[in-house]
């Protein structure tokens, strides 16, 4: 009787100690959703960007081109809010208007500036995920996105679009550029010496 109970406890917690936690195997690590920057300036600069995840930063319109109407009257805030390895989201408010998100993207080893553009149902707008990938000429603190060829098909003439973005590198100032086939259009600036 001893020996059957002994028995049954030994095959108790066998069973039971399957039934815990198990161990976690390479197979189970789920893919990223995009391979690491290859670039290591491309990495220096998304990781200079990450350290300003969680703030909020007001900005001023510097400049606008005839091209378009300037938002020099309206209040501007980017929020920097989603930080991960493969990616960082930073809602930009123009006045009332919340429609817009920079996002910075490690797509297939490459770093990516998108423009999501939504309603307030949060449906896409029909002109949004324009951008471009960075090229190899920037830094830790700049980087240039020429406008990739989707941008080319849905913005008429903006294939000759280069979005430069820059940190300085005392972190006081986040600069958003534009500038079409060599001309300016738009510059923003963002103290970041003053978090909202």
């Amino acid at each position: 009787m001893k020996k059957n109970t002994m028995l049954l406890v030994l095959a108790m917690s066998l069973f039971f100690s399957g039934c815990g936690p198990r161990q976690q195997t390479e197979r189970d690590v789920a893919e990223p959703i995009a391979g690491p920057l290859i670039s290591e300036n491309h990495q220096a600069f998304f990781n200079n960007l990450a350290r300003l995840c969680g703030q909020s930063f007001a900005g001023k319109e510097i400049y606008r081109s005839h091209h378009a109407e300037g938002w020099a009257e309206y209040e501007m805030v980017m929020h920097v809010e989603l930080c991960e390895a493969d990616r960082i989201h930073i809602p930009f408010r123009v006045g009332d208007d919340t429609s817009r998100t920079w996002m910075f993207l490690s797509d297939n080893g490459r770093l990516r500036l998108r423009h999501d553009h939504r309603y307030p149902d949060g449906t896409p707008e029909e002109d949004s995920l324009y951008g471009g990938f960075a090229d190899e000429s920037g830094t830790a603190f700049v980087q240039h996105f020429a406008a990739d060829e989707f941008t080319a098909e849905i913005i008429d003439g903006g294939g000759g679009n280069v979005w430069t973005i820059r940190l300085d590198e005392n972190f006081t100032t986040f600069t958003y550029r534009l500038e079409r086939d060599g001309e300016k259009r738009m510059r923003i600036d963002f103290d970041l010496t003053n978090p909202l």
